[in-house]
């Protein structure tokens, strides 16, 4: 198929073009493309709950659009392998119609392992593997081709989309590493042959719109590495992102260069490994070795990959700095090198493990100190890279909060040609997108469905907010028995240190709005209610408190 055919020579209609997750925000990554009566559906990400979501394992789009939509979903595009941008998939496909999934080859290896591991028959999945360079129809209206884009893990792609309406670029996400590992950088050629076929949206990654120049190279991360490495005599623990697939074989590499056998620790990073050897994206001199296999080394012949970079409690290296874990222990000597920047809203619990291992002893390295981290997303230059070579009739900034995504609309209007118009998009906006018209139109439901234990959407906002009012203020259950003659019982968590007296006036005070709601003969619903507010209003005024307050009557 011509990579420039006339599927792109402007039509009638229009094309919606519907963020579900992902826009305004960093994680839980979802599109979805409408023409007439076909939708394409771009990646299904997960994001972690930060501290004002107490319970919530995962975030994943809210997907009521494309369930109300289903018979006119033809297909699904996936970008890449990190967890943002399919983390979300058990639990979004198994709740819409099975059709072709393209993603490349350790894009959907880490999607069949994890559909497997929460129970996704493959049998109902159509997993099909696409190369950059590869072009693929979906339905009538869609075709999708893909070219490389370089981050942070390798098989990630960026897509043109050729539409009646005209050509969509989406870079997924991307940085321009002049020098990755892989030694395949970003196709520019490719996006800049769209640019001067004409490009009507160009769809970009806005993640470090507020960083100047470019961003560091994986190779620079490496010498660093090394050097760093290569400079410790005891045992050496490094921890960074599982899916840093890349930076792990850079690692090993490093290891076999020094003379130290390397034990992989942590079972996100077993997997993405296992995962990444089978398909031939990385490659080890001497096999793996386990915790137990290593008591004949001496220190100075170890290295440790572990898992704990952004502090998860239970992680290796969260256990290791606690001194929980049950076969290894850290000692002075030992070497902890954290290659990662904590994720906005880890820094507390990152900074709590590096003290801790500055507690035990150990020599602890990590940015900004050492240069021993890289971003995968593009910096300023880069950006302006991309859309100098685009030159997008329209521009939606994407992937970011709103800060960077204004950023890079600023940024977007220093070119030399400019988009003419940019939008600042929500989640849940449908814009609409035409020769002669890009605007938000109206909205369809989107937002975050919490992942709590077996649940998926059965924990909204407003639990969150009796959770965090249990959590601030504490609970107290108020139990009133009406005969045969009335009484209180009351049991509190988390409220005040026990109080007889204050348990005497709660319980007084509720007694006595029973027996008056019991001598005007009124309902169960209304004595449970004047409870309620006697007691609300009594704790409140005596303790300066507002706990959640469960009132119980018991006939």
């Amino acid at each position: 198929m011509s990579k420039d055919n006339n599927q792109n020579a402007p039509g009638k209609g229009h094309l919606e073009v519907i963020p579900l997750g992902g826009m305004g925000e960093i994680g839980k990554n979802m599109f979805a493309f409408r023409f007439g009566d076909e939708i394409m559906v771009v990646d299904g990400g997960l994001a972690f709950p930060d501290s004002l979501q107490p319970g919530v394992d995962l975030i994943v789009p809210r997907i009521d659009y494309l369930q109300q939509n289903a018979a006119l979903i033809k297909g699904w595009v996936l970008t890449h392998g990190h967890e943002d941008h399919i983390g979300g998939l058990p639990y979004i496909m198994p709740r819409l119609p099975r059709v072709p999934v393209y993603g490349a080859s350790l894009t959907l290896g880490l999607v069949r392992e994890k559909l497997n591991e929460y129970g996704v028959k493959e049998v109902d999945t159509d997993l099909r593997v696409i190369k950059a360079g590869e072009t693929v129809r979906i339905g009538e209206h869609f075709v999708v081709e893909f070219f490389r884009m370089t981050h942070s893990i390798p098989d990630n792609l960026g897509y043109i989309l050729h539409t009646p309406v005209g050509r969509v670029i989406h870079t997924g996400d991307f940085k321009l590493d002049a020098h990755p590992t892989d030694g395949q950088p970003s196709d520019l050629e490719r996006i800049e042959k769209a640019g001067d076929a004409g490009v009507l949206l160009l769809i970009s990654d806005s993640t470090n719109a507020e960083r100047q120049g470019t961003t560091t190279s994986e190779a620079e991360v490496a010498q660093n590495l090394d050097a760093l490495i290569g400079s410790c005599r005891g045992r050496v623990f490094v921890s960074t992102f599982a899916s840093q697939v890349h930076r792990l074989q850079n690692i090993i590499k490093i290891a076999e260069k020094h003379g130290r056998r390397v034990v992989i620790e942590g079972r996100s990073m077993v997997k993405y490994s296992q995962i990444a050897e089978a398909l031939g994206y990385m490659e080890f001199a001497n096999p793996l070795l386990t915790s137990d296999e290593v008591g004949e080394l001496q220190d100075s012949q170890i290295l440790f990959l572990c898992t704990g970079s952004q502090g998860q409690p239970m992680s290796v290296l969260w256990r290791l700095a606690l001194g929980m874990h049950a076969k290894i222990a850290l000692k002075r000597g030992d070497s902890v090198i954290l290659s990662s920047n904590p994720i906005p809203g880890n820094e507390e619990p990152v900074n709590l493990i590096i003290n801790k291992l500055y507690e035990i002893g150990t020599d602890v390295f990590y940015p900004p100190n050492y240069k021993i981290h890289a971003s995968g997303h593009g910096s300023q230059e880069e950006l302006l890279t991309v859309l100098r070579l685009a030159r997008p009739k329209y521009f939606l900034p994407w992937h970011g909060e709103p800060r960077h995504q204004i950023n890079h609309a600023r940024i977007a209007q220093t070119v030399p040609q400019p988009p003419r118009r940019t939008l600042v998009a929500k989640n849940g906006d449908v814009v609409r997108l035409s020769e002669d018209e890009f605007k938000v139109t109206g909205t369809v439901p989107a937002g975050a469905l919490y992942v709590d234990g077996l649940g998926v959407g059965d924990v909204g906002d407003d639990v969150m907010l009796e959770r965090i009012g249990m959590s601030q203020e504490g609970v107290l259950v108020v139990t009133a028995l009406l005969a045969p003659t009335p009484h209180v019982d009351i049991v509190s968590r988390g409220f005040v240190k026990s109080n007889r007296e204050l348990d005497h006036q709660i319980r007084k005070v509720a007694l006595e709005a029973i027996e008056s709601g019991l001598r005007e003969k009124k309902r169960t619903e209304d004595l449970r209610d004047d409870m309620y507010g006697a007691v609300r209003r009594f704790v409140r005024k005596a303790t300066g408190r507002n706990p959640v307050l469960i009132p119980l009557l018991v006939d």
